[in-house]
């Protein structure tokens, strides 16, 4: 058996999440499929795979495996399409990865619109709330919301996002006030489990150099920022996000913003892909489309969003003042 075709066949076995999946993407038999799976096994000396009746799920030595495979085939691809001379077309399939927030909310309405464009070219996007190495994976282009450390990355600079925190005006108006960090402690806290799972940082204080640190007990850990988003709003607790996560809400006066003066400095976000796949016609074509309408779209986040008014306070004279 030819042992790049069995690749082929191994990569959609995953893609589709079970070797039946793969037998009928690919056209094969079920057990042609399973034979090119057990080829490749014979071929490395160790199991790739931990099979089901359902499904499968890739071993140590197979998840390498599997990424040295994406890379290859996406390698041939890439050299087959310049053999037959087709780089000035855009076309074949292009690999995004994301957050699964900004995957959903930011470029699937952007792809949508861009295959719309380019009937050639298909897109699979890869929402995974974890760090990708885009070319051990096989990707073409990333969004990332952080500052980037990786030189073999050529970055495009679309925006930049504030990490904030938030909770609804009814939350706002039963609990004690946020006027500091401090005040957190007090608070019922939401919380992201990737993020600050018990404890949230600010920047110093002006003429000190060490951060302010706030230490609690969550009384809601999730997974989720939608959900998360959704709790607040429901006047459960004050959580803290980025501020595109709560744009919407911050806007429709569902969520305030406090201790905005104590936010981070921004995290900018970029557009990015690995060093020479601009030179790719998909690759190219999607960042020429993209790279204005994402700028857009973050510019108007860069606008000045509410935040909670500071209420009024009794002076030691017994008057109202304003803090």
């Amino acid at each position: 058996m030819d042992r790049l075709d069995a690749m082929k066949v191994f990569i959609a076995a995953l893609d589709a999440g079970s070797l039946a999946g793969a037998s009928r993407t690919t056209g094969r038999s079920a057990a042609a499929v399973s034979r090119a799976v057990a080829f490749l096994e014979a071929h490395v000396g160790v199991p790739l795979l931990h099979r089901t009746t359902r499904s499968i799920k890739l071993s140590e030595a197979g998840e390498r495996y599997a990424l040295a495979c994406r890379k290859i085939l996406a390698d041939m691809d890439e050299a087959d399409r310049q053999a037959a001379g087709e780089r000035s077309v855009p076309r074949g399939t292009l690999m995004i990865t994301s957050t699964v927030f900004s995957g959903v909310e930011i470029l699937r309405p952007i792809v949508d619109a861009f295959m719309d464009e380019y009937p050639t070219v298909s897109v699979r996007m890869h929402m995974l709330e974890r760090p990708v190495n885009l070319i051990d994976e096989g990707m073409d282009l990333a969004l990332r919301i952080t500052h980037l450390a990786d030189s073999t990355l050529v970055a495009h600079h679309v925006g930049e996002v504030r990490r904030v925190v938030v909770a609804s005006p009814r939350y706002l108006a039963t609990h004690p006030r946020i006027v500091e960090p401090a005040d957190l402690a007090k608070h019922r806290i939401i919380t992201l489990a990737h993020s600050g799972l018990d404890s949230w940082s600010f920047p110093p204080l002006e003429g000190t150099s060490v951060p302010r640190s706030v230490s609690f007990t969550p009384r809601l850990v999730i997974n989720s920022v939608q959900a998360s988003v959704a709790s607040a709003v429901e006047g459960h607790g004050v959580t803290r996000l980025l501020s595109y996560h709560v744009s919407r809400e911050v806007g429709q006066g569902l969520l305030d913003i406090v201790l905005a003066d104590a936010e981070p400095a921004p995290l900018p976000v970029n557009l990015v892909s690995p060093y020479g796949r601009l030179s790719v016609p998909k690759v190219r074509a999607f960042v020429d489309f993209a790279l204005p309408r994402l700028r857009a779209h973050f510019a108007g986040l860069a606008k000045p969003v509410k935040t909670h008014a500071k209420l009024p306070i009794p002076s030691r004279r017994g008057r109202m003042s304003a803090e």
